[in-house]
């Protein structure tokens, strides 16, 4: 069974289900059927359900019920009863209350809402924008409500900003002509609100929006896309003549559903907007052609890049697997007077001691087995350009010194050709190895080394490239989100933190690979550690504040010897320390 509860003054009905044994009525709030009556006691009686019927039992004795007219404190009631509370009638009903609002319909109405959503859901396949969509929608709920105007609504950062209005005129294109007393009791209660005769409604006829604003009937409903309240619709009528009631809210909450979806699109729209383009300017100012980085060791390469690009200095670029040598090398090709001719990469550890030297310098037909005719080399190739040498630490001796031939005298001899070709090259090597270490070893030639290291750029890992992590992330995400058609479209505050603290073995080439594979296989809007393949247990190791202090000093103590030649005493000297501390370092640095 339950209780159809009707306002005579608001001409507004609500349908109570008794589900529960005892269902309180009176004035005060938390009572289970709230009556907003003075006449009304704050705990005025109850409803007892029983096996076969419902009691009302009054517990103010200073206030009345009429039970079918008669007064009582205690009846038992049947379906049909009729209880006068206050100004308020209850009827009491047998079955399921309906939905609100739907018994309002006429068939002839619902066949209208439905064709105008129908057609108002036709327009939404177009490619409009979201200002055009809230007209079209507010116009469907005006003509279908009859109402006079409307606005939408919506909410960010804790403040309300009008998206759109119909028939306000444009001198009031501002938030000056809705209710805030309305609204925020929506907001509060996050369900629809009809005031059928607003100046004479308890709750709002003394609120001052509304007496300021003469307004004699509202519907409000609240934008809800999932969980997230994003906004509100609201209508509102002048004329008492065309005062709304429970048939037209029903109407307003079917198109509510499509308006919560536009809002919700167009925010996100207008957030993407905003986001894309603070990344642009970001990348704007923290970019160097192809690379992306605002830390200080980048900025210095990027210094680094454009004082020698206008040169023909040799380059060495220095620095971990995927951190983005070849990238330097293009940027120095891009950037010199050589940029309209060949820029030529070779990975000198990808192809066989034997085959080398002939894709290097080429060779003439029948040189060997397999030369089945002349070929020629990256040198020739390069040749007024830029060639890059990539894993140059894995070249074999005999060919670092044919190299080293080859950039003091600008000829090369191809495989079984004894005649020199002149060549205007421009060499860029890369290496992931310590090379003087190499030195030392007996596998890399001293003189080739500074022949090759005019100039040394060293690229820093990227656990070592703080806030770049995140920057370089958000670029690779939304490259691949307009690729791949994803909704992806940033990263979660646990996955920005997790990008920071990773160790990164792989650098730059393993984040693009991590990005690329989350934004493919993720159905998330935020990408989590999970997505990123970055667990609890992926955290880089930090040193402790003594060891990593200890480093440093090795290594900056091992770095003022090589600038004094190894000359120890000169060392302490420069360094302000007692020589038997130099001593100790020293045999520090096997360890």
């Amino acid at each position: 069974m339950f209780v159809r509860c009707t306002d005579p003054v608001s001409r507004t009905t609500q349908d109570i289900a008794l589900r529960k044994p005892i269902v309180s009525i009176g004035r005060a709030q938390g009572n289970d059927i709230v009556l907003t009556d003075p006449a009304v006691a704050p705990s005025h009686a109850n409803l007892v359900r029983k096996a076969s019927h419902v009691t009302v039992m009054l517990l103010d004795r200073s206030h009345e019920i009429y039970v079918n007219g008669r007064r009582a404190r205690h009846a038992d009631l049947k379906a049909g009863d009729r209880l006068l509370v206050g100004r308020f009638e209850l009827t009491l009903l047998d079955g399921e209350p309906k939905p609100q609002g739907a018994e309002q319909l006429s068939p002839d109405e619902q066949v209208r809402t439905l064709a105008r959503l129908v057609d108002f859901s036709q327009q939404l396949m177009e490619d409009s924008s979201p200002g055009k969509l809230f007209k079209v929608l507010l116009k469907a709920v005006v003509e279908l409500t009859e109402a006079e105007k409307g606005f939408v609504i919506f909410f960010k950062d804790g403040e309300r900003h009008l998206a759109a209005t119909y028939n306000v005129g444009k001198e009031t294109l501002d938030l000056s002509r809705v209710s805030d007393s309305i609204i925020d009791r929506v907001v509060k209660a996050r369900e629809p609100l009809i005031v059928s005769d607003a100046m004479q409604d308890s709750r709002f006829g003394r609120a001052k929006s509304v007496v300021d604003l003469r307004l004699s009937s509202v519907m409000c409903v609240p934008l809800i896309y999932r969980k997230d309240l994003l906004g509100v619709l609201y209508l509102g009528n002048d004329s008492v003549t065309h005062l709304f009631d429970q048939g037209k809210l029903a109407l307003l909450q079917v198109f509510s559903a499509q308006a919560s979806m536009i809002v919700h699109t167009a925010l996100m729209l207008n957030e993407l907007k905003v986001s894309n383009k603070n990344l642009r300017d970001q990348l704007r100012s923290a970019s160097q052609g192809d690379m992306i980085g605002s830390c200080a060791p980048m900025k210095q390469v990027f210094k680094v890049i454009r004082r020698i690009a206008p040169t023909d200095l040799s380059a060495l670029v220095l620095g971990e697997t995927g951190t983005g040598k070849e990238l330097v090398a293009q940027e120095v090709h891009r950037l010199s007077p050589r940029s309209r001719k060949a820029f030529i990469s070779i990975n000198c550890g990808a192809i066989p001691e034997n085959l080398l030297e002939s894709e290097l310098f080429g060779h003439k037909k029948g040189s060997f087995t397999g030369a089945v005719a002349d070929k020629l080399g990256k040198f020739e190739a390069a040749d007024g350009g830029t060639l890059f040498l990539d894993e140059i630490g894995e070249m074999p001796m005999n060919l670092q010194v044919k190299l080293l031939r080859v950039l003091q005298d600008r000829v090369i001899e191809r495989v079984g050709e004894f005649e020199g070709r002149p060549i205007d090259i421009r060499v860029v090597a890369a290496t992931n190895k310590d090379l003087e270490e190499e030195i030392r070893a007996g596998r890399f030639r001293e003189d080739l080394f500074y022949r090759l290291n005019e100039v040394t750029l060293q690229l820093p890992p990227l656990r070592d490239r703080g806030d770049d992590i995140v920057q370089l992330g958000q670029y690779m995400l939304s490259r691949y989100a307009v690729r791949y058609s994803s909704k992806v479209r940033g990263f979660t505050n646990a996955t920005t933190m997790a990008l920071k603290n990773y160790y990164w073995p792989g650098n730059v080439r393993q984040l693009e690979n991590r990005v690329k594979k989350a934004v493919i296989m993720s159905d998330r809007a935020l990408l989590t550690p999970e997505d990123m393949g970055l667990s609890k247990g992926t955290k880089r190791h930090v040193k402790p504040l003594a060891e990593a202090e200890e480093d440093f000093k090795k290594s900056y103590i091992k770095e003022v010897l090589d600038l004094n030649n190894w000359n120890k005493a000169q060392t302490a000297r420069d360094l302000g320390v007692d020589p038997r501390t130099i001593f100790r370092y020293i045999e520090k640095f096997d360890d």
